[in-house]
């Protein structure tokens, strides 16, 4: 019976984590009704619904609540096993999986993996970029990547990167038209390029602070996106002011393609940070990874 349930168990708990039969399916590499069927199945051979589904969601029901809670952390402890058995491997080898935003992908993760990857080639590393707040283990990740500030509570944290300086910045052609803020109580008169943060779905308040006074502000404008690359395009096509890293527009600032404004308020923050749970310090392939990624600054 276990042998015959154990793929089906499997499915069952990436549906149940993610609330989504469209998502599990695709992080298992199966067709969303291959996947259905696997559940449906599975329920018929325990006689138990495990799942609600409407159009809209899916959701454990108690049965399933039941199950997840209790065969969830037992399969991790078996993938952790699993995954200490590398320890006798004359090579470092498993899979790695990180969650981490844009940005820190292409200022700290890729210059590291370039050099990193070719010394193993038995370690494998996938990472997924999101600005929400992910739930580490709960969604399978080994490791997360965030500003210091907004690391989960009770993970370890470790520094990979210096702190990061925001910039509000906008396009020579946009302030031929308006006149430039002063302070950032002024840019509700500006046309801005919003920020969504997926976690709930709400808008990024722009953060600010000079001489002791600390303001957020929330702007407005014609674009909403979704990342730090598309709202530094927002701004070089003229559409109006963004608020990104400082180290993504010091290119485009010294060759005069963009702009900077209210420089004397904007803050710096801790800067990245990769934190994980600490089961995972066992793991040899993530150990490599970690020394790697650790700041020397």
């Amino acid at each position: 019976m276990l042998r015959e349930n154990a793929t089906d168990l499997l499915a069952f708990l990436a549906v149940a984590r993610e609330r989504s039969f469209t998502k599990a399916a695709a992080k298992l590499g199966v067709s969303q009704s291959a996947l259905s069927h696997t559940i449906r199945a599975l329920e018929a051979r325990l006689g138990l619904r495990l799942l609600t589904r409407t159009t809209r969601s899916v959701s454990p029901t108690e049965a399933g609540e039941h199950l997840l809670q209790t065969i969830g952390p037992r399969f991790e402890e078996i993938e952790l096993e699993l995954a200490a058995l590398s320890n006798l491997r004359d090579t470092p080898a498993g899979k790695i999986r990180i969650s981490a935003t844009d940005h820190s992908l292409n200022w700290l993760l890729r210059p590291v993996l370039k050099d990193f990857l070719p010394q193993y080639p038995d370690i494998t590393i996938e990472v997924c970029c999101d600005y929400g707040f992910v739930d580490i283990a709960g969604q399978g990740f080994d490791a997360g990547v965030r500003l210091g500030e907004d690391v989960a509570q009770g993970m370890i944290a470790t520094r990979i990167g210096p702190d990061m300086r925001m910039a509000v910045v906008g396009s020579p052609a946009y302030f031929a038209k308006r006149t430039p803020p002063q302070t950032p109580r002024d840019l509700t008169d500006h046309a801005c390029n919003n920020l969504r943060l997926p976690t709930n779905g709400g808008l990024y308040s722009w953060e600010f602070e000079k001489a002791g006074e600390s303001l957020k502000v929330r702007v407005s404008g014609q674009i909403t996106l979704n990342g730090v690359y598309p709202l530094l395009d927002a701004a070089l096509d003229g559409f109006g002011l963004s608020y990104i890293p400082q180290n993504v527009v010091a290119p485009y600032l010294a060759d005069g393609r963009l702009l900077q404004v209210l420089e004397d308020w904007c803050p710096t923050f801790a800067g990245y940070h990769l934190y994980y749970p600490s089961r995972r310090q066992a793991a040899p392939a993530f150990a490599l990874l970690l020394e790697a990624l650790r700041y020397r600054g």
